[in-house]
């Protein structure tokens, strides 16, 4: 891992986003029953094994540094031919939380797909970037 030892403290946030697209007639069956499967709730699942996964980001991610998180947030909605997941991360120290955002985003598109799978394999999951980071050297805000 990095040494991070001699670096001071400061305020860091992250913020990333994962897209999941489902096949039209999966897409309409799922708001026909609330975004309810056999397993429950497609969103609310998403957004514990989001969080869950951001957590354990060091333990999947070789070199990443254990990080005492301030805060972690997993939003999932519905767009018009897709699945939307934010994750945000923050807290006050000496290396950035990119990872355990972009984590927190994979891991909850990754649910939805496990959630989805019994309708139908044709489930793609795009575009897990990072949108914003602030703190430490550098702030990152993704060009839209």
């Amino acid at each position: 891992m990095v040494n991070v030892g001699e670096k001071s403290d400061s305020a860091r946030f992250a913020k990333a986003r994962a897209l999941v697209f489902l096949p039209e007639k999966v897409m309409k069956e799922l708001k026909d029953l609330d975004f309810q499967t056999k397993k429950g709730s497609v969103f609310q699942t998403a957004v514990i094994a989001g969080i869950m996964g951001a957590k354990k980001t060091p333990e999947l991610i070789p070199l990443c540094h254990p990080l005492l998180l301030n805060q972690i947030n997993v939003d999932v909605c519905y767009k018009n031919e897709h699945i939307e997941i934010i994750c945000t991360a923050s807290l006050d120290g000496k290396t950035g939380v990119e990872m355990e955002a972009l984590t927190g985003a994979s891991v909850a598109a990754l649910t939805i797909y496990d959630m989805c799978k019994a309708m139908s394999h044709e489930i793609v999951i795009k575009e897990i970037e990072l949108l914003e980071k602030t703190g430490g050297k550098n702030d990152y805000f993704k060009k839209e």
